[in-house]
């Protein structure tokens, strides 16, 4: 059921009708959690088509997208706007990962044009990570539509953020077609403080949200647009028929991994914990059959680890000691290509219970405890994660992950409370 997520000055936002924050409103959907898979959820994409064109109508659009922006029947929404009548598509812009989608984490690529549509390929993952002013000189209105999964360091919510940016320079209106978050709005792990935004790429960390955010893309545009004084022209189209308590298997939608190492509902739910190895020399899964799903290095002892991680009573979830070979595909970047190793497998009991961030918090830590001269942290993207200087000098110094947990918990209260509230959709 949507919610009018009132604004922080008490007064909610109107239906699309322009101001500096709009919402096009669909019928609300109701039904209980028993009738909730397989439900008929719509994309904003196909309600902007049905209910809300007047946003692009007759203007030169600009659409921010990629491979996971499908409707209900899996046509991709740059497709479906490129033939709608009275639309003119003048711009694709590719966020990491590029428009297709096949490209590693971190690799750039070049504009040109779609094969399908014709229309100019811009990037928006390389020197400027956002539109600049010759790309935008002929779009009327920027449209956003692209699948996130939740996760503050995965980085499309944040092109998003920056493009918004750009259009508010220019008072070009800004159109978001929301998604369901694919792993529920439930939170988890620590909310980031502005001030360690630029520790490393601001791309993987651009505001104060934690590492499992509980929001849409919408969600998102409309905190950042408000809490940063962006004043964007904005105008979100929710998705009709979600819940901020379903999967994304509940929806009925296709899932098209938005990423190559996102490859299922599962890895996107093992992100927001195990990426925090990924600052690290410890090995979680790329160049295995799944991604995020593996914590393990050939220097470390995975059977004693879950020894050791036993006195946690970690819920929702299972360890699983098994043998791994990541690939030597070279296009892959991970450690400890072709060699094999005991990992420990993290085999989700119960996806309600489990707290991805604080298992890997926990994980990390007995790892480095019991090899502190093997493990070793790789770049200050580490800090960026754990969302505050006063956490990394917690983990540095060892201490008791449940101490650390604990703060992170009534920082998060304190958050939902105060910050995500006012601008929650779904309800």
């Amino acid at each position: 059921m949507l919610a009018a997520g009132a604004c922080r000055t008490g007064s909610p936002p109107e239906a699309a009708s322009g101001g500096a924050d709009s919402l096009a409103r669909p019928p609300a959907s109701a039904g209980a959690r028993a009738e909730a898979r397989n439900a008929n959820v719509i994309p904003g994409i196909e309600i902007l088509i049905r209910d809300s064109l007047h946003l692009v109508r007759g203007k030169r659009v600009g659409l921010i997208t990629n491979q996971s922006a499908v409707t209900r029947t899996g046509e991709l929404g740059a497709d479906v706007l490129a033939r709608t009548p009275g639309v003119q598509l003048v711009a694709l812009f590719g966020p990491e990962h590029g428009i297709r989608g096949n490209l590693e984490a971190g690799a750039t690529f070049v504009g040109g044009r779609d094969t399908k549509t014709g229309v100019p390929v811009y990037s928006l993952y390389d020197r400027t990570q956002r539109p600049t002013a010759e790309e935008l000189a002929n779009v009327d209105v920027l449209v956003f539509d692209i699948q996130d999964i939740g996760a503050r360091v995965y980085t499309f919510v944040w092109t998003m953020a920056m493009a918004m940016e750009e259009a508010a320079k220019r008072k070009i209106p800004f159109v978001v077609l929301d998604r369901p978050n694919p792993i529920t709005a439930a939170l988890d792990g620590p909310v980031m403080d502005i001030e360690v935004k630029t520790v490393t790429q601001v791309i993987t960390g651009y505001y104060t949200v934690p590492l499992r955010h509980g929001m849409t893309a919408g969600e998102i545009a409309r905190y950042y647009n408000a809490d940063a004084k962006i004043g964007a022209d904005l105008h979100v189209v929710p998705v009709e028929g979600w819940r901020p308590d379903m999967w994304f298997e509940d929806t009925g939608l296709r899932f098209v991994p938005p990423s190559p190492n996102i490859r299922s509902v599962t890895s996107a739910l093992n992100f927001t914990g195990l990426v925090l190895g990924e600052a690290t020399n410890v090995h979680v899964g790329r160049g295995t059959e799944a991604p995020f799903n593996y914590v393990g290095a050939p220097w470390l002892d995975a059977n004693r680890l879950r020894e050791s991680v036993a006195k946690y009573n970690l819920p929702g979830v299972r360890l699983t000691p098994v043998q791994i070979t990541p690939t030597t595909n070279p296009a892959v970047d991970t450690d400890y290509k072709g060699q094999t190793f005991t990992s420990l497998r993290l085999d989700i009991t119960d996806r309600r219970t489990y707290r991805p961030a604080y298992t890997a918090l926990v994980l990390l830590s007995e790892a480095k405890k019991q090899n502190p001269a093997q493990f070793r942290i790789k770049n200050t993207g580490f800090t960026q994660m754990l969302g505050s200087h006063w956490a990394r000098a917690a983990f540095d110094r060892g201490d008791d992950p449940r101490e650390i947990d604990r703060r992170w918990q009534r920082e998060l209260a304190e958050w939902d409370r105060t910050e995500r509230a006012p601008y929650r959709l779904y309800r």
